[in-house]
């Protein structure tokens, strides 16, 4: 047993310290592990090398500023963790290793009135797939991240209440897929998982404060505070589409009237399209219109553009982020859209929180929830587990990497 405060516990502290910072990121250079860790670059020298002797991290040549350096990551044959998004109208499952490689990864069409049980056979066969077919070690699957498109309470694990999927209320999401493929499993709405994957592999890497922006058949926003996604108490922040803007106007599914979501969501916009451009429309078609020139849709994005830049004003005002992130079908409107958001944020933000400010699309699309899934089964691992049996002492255990 290890004295609290011995020089043994210390050395296994900052073993851990070294392997969580390396685990989140994905892969950083020795002198961005001593500025990650405040660790000594000669003490972050020696635990790397002891790392890599023990197989848990691999180091490969690469440069920095112009200089040769060496990018640390954790070895790919670690551990495995999956990712899991219900969405709208899909279902898409990736499957990644410690070193941040997604090594498989499918999507296929979800009916939003299926059942929530319907939902997760399916999930569990697309899960089972891909398993097999890259052939990874069902003992080394350290965890999964689940998405689900609506409102977790953080202390039960419940699913809120949702008109995106009916009838899913009130279920456990992650008891349910853990009781299925008998691994950890962790789930967050779809929105934190796409600030997550975002922050993690796209448009929000490098920052330590942002907020992703998802429009699709509702609105919602990742928070990510100081590195960490900020969830609050009950697990709802976030919530930008119920932002008031118009006290008289149309009622919204929260029960008040004139939400963000009433002017910005697919179900409220799509109609005002209809008179001219049929039934059938969605918010891709919308987008894909606006970007050939339609007239009647490049409208309809700029008004949707300002609108949810007053939103994004509310948020520079209480939070001040340095970087906003738009997500989902909207944000390939590119231009159209960000040009509105910004002049709406430069009119009702503080000057000061505006001037710091950067509104960027998401980098990766449709892609972000999934990924953000991987990078929360990432996060939720703990480190101990990975240096028994190498830098600690002994020979790798064949269990896998679960907290």
């Amino acid at each position: 047993m290890e004295t609290p405060g011995s020089q043994s516990s210390l050395h296994r502290a900052n073993l851990e310290r070294v392997v969580r910072a390396v685990r989140l990121a994905g892969s950083l250079t020795q002198a961005e592990i001593a500025r990650a860790t405040g660790l000594s670059a000669a003490t972050v020298s020696n635990i790397v090398r002891e790392l890599k002797d023990g197989g848990t991290v691999q180091v490969t040549p690469t440069s920095a500023g112009g200089r040769r350096a060496r990018s640390v990551s954790l070895s790919g044959d670690a551990g495995i963790v999956i990712g899991v998004d219900f969405g709208h109208a899909h279902l898409r499952v990736a499957i990644g290793n410690l070193a941040h490689q997604v090594l498989a990864e499918e999507s296929e069409p979800l009916d939003v009135d299926a059942s929530w049980s319907q939902g997760f056979d399916r999930a569990e066969e697309l899960v089972n797939r891909l398993v097999e077919a890259t052939g990874v070690d069902r003992a080394k699957i350290a965890g999964i991240g689940l998405g689900v498109p609506g409102p977790i309470d953080v202390e039960s694990g419940t699913l809120g209440s949702t008109a995106i999927l009916p009838g899913w209320g009130g279920i456990k999401p992650a008891e349910e897929l853990r009781g299925r493929l008998g691994v950890p499993v962790h789930v967050d709405n779809d929105a934190n998982l796409g600030a997550l994957g975002e922050l993690v592999w796209g448009s929000g890497r490098g920052v330590r404060d942002l907020a992703y922006i998802k429009i699709a058949s509702g609105v919602g926003a990742g928070l990510v505070i100081n590195g960490k996604i900020y969830r609050g108490p009950g697990g709802t922040a976030g919530e930008i589409g119920h932002i008031t803007l118009d006290e008289g106007g149309p009622v919204c599914r929260c029960g008040n009237r004139g939400c963000l979501e009433t002017f910005t969501a697919a179900p409220f916009v799509l109609p005002l399209l209809q008179p001219s451009h049929g039934p059938g429309l969605t918010m891709e078609g919308v987008v894909r219109l606006a970007r050939e020139g339609d007239p009647g849709c490049r409208r309809v994005i700029a008004d949707v553009g300002r609108h949810i830049g007053s939103g994004v004003a509310n948020l520079c005002n209480l939070l001040n982020p340095s970087r906003v992130v738009l997500g989902g079908d909207l944000a390939e409107a590119g231009e159209l859209v960000l040009g509105p958001i910004r002049e709406s944020v430069g009119r009702y933000a503080i000057p000061s929180a505006a001037r710091q400010l950067t509104i960027l699309p998401g980098a990766l699309g449709g892609r972000a929830e999934v990924l953000g899934a991987l990078a929360l089964a990432l996060s939720e691992m703990g480190d101990s587990t990975l240096l028994d049996g190498s830098a600690a002492g002994g020979a790798r255990s064949s269990t896998p990497a679960f907290t």
